[in-house]
């Protein structure tokens, strides 16, 4: 295994909290937030080796706030990336990324009153942009 860089290391943490900031805005609420928050918290914590490395040291990604459109561009992109770089460097996490990502954003969305169609909708783009190419 390559060690990663701190941009590669970025780049995961990028998409995998933009994953869970897209699910969290799919239905907005400020006690929603709270739960969605820890229920994500709790999915990276359990990552594992270089994946929990990445989520859990370094700085916070900045993601842009300004439209829904904005943040996609950014952080489905992110996805995508993450998963060549951990292809390229350390081939045995890239089931845990994927793993990590959807099952945050699965609790983000079931965090409060379950999930919605439009959290669903997210949650697929999400699972799109993280699977292999073709």
């Amino acid at each position: 295994m390559e060690p990663l860089t701190a941009d590669e290391r970025l780049t995961l943490k990028t998409g995998a909290f933009g994953a869970v900031f897209l699910v969290s805005n799919a239905e907005p609420g400020m006690l929603a937030m709270v739960r969605e928050s820890i229920a994500a918290s709790g999915a990276f914590g359990a990552a594992s080796g270089v994946v929990k490395e990445a989520l859990t040291s370094g700085p916070l990604p900045e993601l842009p706030r300004d439209s829904v459109l904005e943040i996609e561009a950014t952080v489905l992109p992110a996805l995508s990336r993450s998963v060549a770089i951990l292809r390229e460097k350390s081939p045995g996490d890239v089931e845990v990324y994927r793993s990590v990502v959807l099952t945050a954003a699965d609790r983000v969305a079931q965090a409060h009153r379950g999930v919605t169609p439009a959290e669903a909708t997210v949650i697929d783009r999400i699972r799109d942009a993280l699977a292999e190419p073709a």
